[in-house]
């Protein structure tokens, strides 16, 4: 099917943004469960150390991406926001 350039092109971004807003929640998700997990383990060892460094990386860098495509979020997951509401007043 042909679409109008401008239109496809559109869709195309829309498209390819959105997969991108949902690896940024995965890869942070991802981040927060290792670093649960590394706070959890009494023990925890250089690897799960490591781990959760890379979780943190991998987030990092896909987050700069999509700042430098200018991709707005409109969902704000739980373990961003803040409960201590002290900090406003």
């Amino acid at each position: 099917m042909v679409l109008f350039g401008g239109f496809k092109k559109q869709n195309i971004k829309a498209e390819y943004d959105q997969r991108l807003l949902d690896l940024i929640n995965n890869l942070k998700e991802q981040w927060d469960h290792a670093a649960q997990t590394q706070t959890a383990v009494a023990d925890s060892d250089i690897e799960m150390a490591q781990e959760t460094a890379l979780a943190k990386q991998k987030f990092f860098f896909i987050y700069k991406e999509a700042r430098l495509r200018h991709i707005k979020n409109d969902h704000i997951q739980a373990s961003v926001i803040s409960y201590d509401h002290d900090d406003f007043q």
